[in-house]
């Protein structure tokens, strides 16, 4: 499959899950959410991890921006797409979950264990990763223990810079998860199935959390670029 570039950034124009998981399965590398933020803001450095990599459209915004260039493609939330991930693969891969807080990432591997029976998970471990050698050795186990599978729930970009060093030492399958963790294990809740169908989700967020105003304010900004045709 091939991508658009919209504002410098490659996005593959999935139009199922099942889609998606065809191109992984003919090639490994970074599962990066696009949504209207990184659209907008990408750096030069997270550009080119994205154009290298699978980006896929996890906003509206980013549907939008592909449909205005005349490519239809449909929202992969990246909160659903790794249990799709897990779901499908889980009696014969090996995974790796690195982010959350250390009771997160715990009771997260604790339920992957109770849903997906016989799930081998051969690493895991919290987000905080305070100096340079914590860092090394988390690359340096995963690549001692080579899983097939890795998920990354640190929030952007920090979780691209770090699935791109994991990557270049060992190929797998990455996704980035944002707080996925968190919601998986009922610690933050997602908005009701209505919004989501309807591509409201920012603004339940949004009325939950007024705090999120300055991030909408540029998905507003996005939107007025993307119908004068400056992106």
């Amino acid at each position: 499959m091939e991508g658009i570039m919209i504002n410098g950034v490659r996005i593959f124009p999935f139009l199922s899950f099942d889609s998606l998981f065809f191109e992984i399965s003919e090639r490994k590398g970074i599962l990066v959410a696009i949504n209207a933020e990184k659209i907008l803001h990408a750096t030069d450095e997270t550009r080119a991890i994205i154009n290298r990599n699978i980006g896929y459209c996890d906003g509206a915004g980013a549907v939008l921006a592909l449909k205005k260039h005349g490519c239809e493609a449909i929202k992969l939330p990246g909160c659903e797409l790794w249990l799709k991930i897990v779901e499908r693969c889980y009696k014969d891969r090996t995974f790796y979950l690195v982010g959350g807080r250390q009771e997160i990432i715990e009771e997260t591997v604790d339920r992957l264990r109770t849903d997906f029976p016989g799930i081998r998970i051969v690493g895991f471990r919290n987000g905080y990763i305070e100096t340079v050698e914590e860092r090394q050795n988390l690359v340096d186990d995963v690549v001692r223990t080579r899983p097939d599978v890795v998920f990354v729930a640190m929030g952007s970009p920090k979780q691209e810079l770090l699935m791109e060093e994991m990557s270049a030492r060992h190929e797998a399958i990455y996704q980035g998860l944002g707080g996925s963790f968190d919601v998986y294990t009922g610690h933050v809740r997602r908005a009701p199935e209505w919004w989501v169908r309807h591509n409201m989700e920012y603004l339940y967020r949004l009325i939950r959390e007024p705090k999120r105003i300055k991030r909408q304010i540029h998905l507003l900004r996005f939107l007025w670029l993307l119908k004068r045709g400056k992106i």
